[in-house]
This record gives structure tokens, sequence and C-alpha cells, in this order.
């Protein structure tokens, strides 16, 4: 996690792919979110985005739909497109479309 405040984009890309895995641990989901909306550096926000797209449970995409919720139109448009990486990338993903349906029937979800 201390990666995660680095001042080098590599590091803070490394530490957005390392702790996607961890999205239920509370501390992991907090600095996930910050690295999705990461203001220095688009490709943060974009890698991260694929990251979670990629662990694809409801945790991973309700955090990207609330950085999605928070992001400016720049950052949203690269939180999309990690989003859109993970999906047509190599090894496929998990359905995040039936994920994106169980997340949205859940009211507490929300």
């Amino acid at each position: 996690m201390a990666e995660a405040s680095s001042p080098s984009w590599t590091r803070r890309v490394r530490a957005g792919r390392d702790l996607a895995p961890f999205i239920d641990v509370p501390e992991a989901a907090d600095t996930l979110l910050g690295l999705l909306l990461d203001a220095e550096d688009t490709a943060v926000t974009r890698q991260t985005a694929e990251a979670l797209a990629r662990v694809g449970t409801v945790a991973a995409i309700r955090l990207i739909a609330l950085a999605i919720a928070e992001a400016d139109d720049n950052q949203a448009d690269w939180l999309l497109t990690g989003v859109h990486d993970a999906l047509v990338g190599p090894g496929g993903v998990p359905d995040v479309a039936a994920v994106c349906g169980k997340l949205a029937g859940n009211p507490e979800g929300a």
C-alpha cells in the first residue's frame, strides 16, 4: 500500500495491480479508489480500472462505478478505457455484465 502514494507513476500502477485482488479489505478499497482517481497520471487510473475489472467481483465493479461518479470527464474516459482493456484483452474477464446486474439488483450495493 505504500507504493500507492509514490511519486512514481509506475509504482502507483503496480500498487493498483497488486491491491486489486484484495478489494474486500477496507484499507485496500480506500487506496484503490484513490488510485482510480489519480490526479497526476491517467495510466494509474486506466490500469487500476483494468485490474479491478479483471477481478470482476461485485466489490471491484462497485468501486469502479463509485470512481466514475466522482471522476471528471477525463478521468471517467480513462476509467472506461481500463474496463474496455480488460474486456477485450488477452485472458478474458469474468462476466462483467452479470456482475453489474447483481450490483444493480442489490439496493445495499448502491
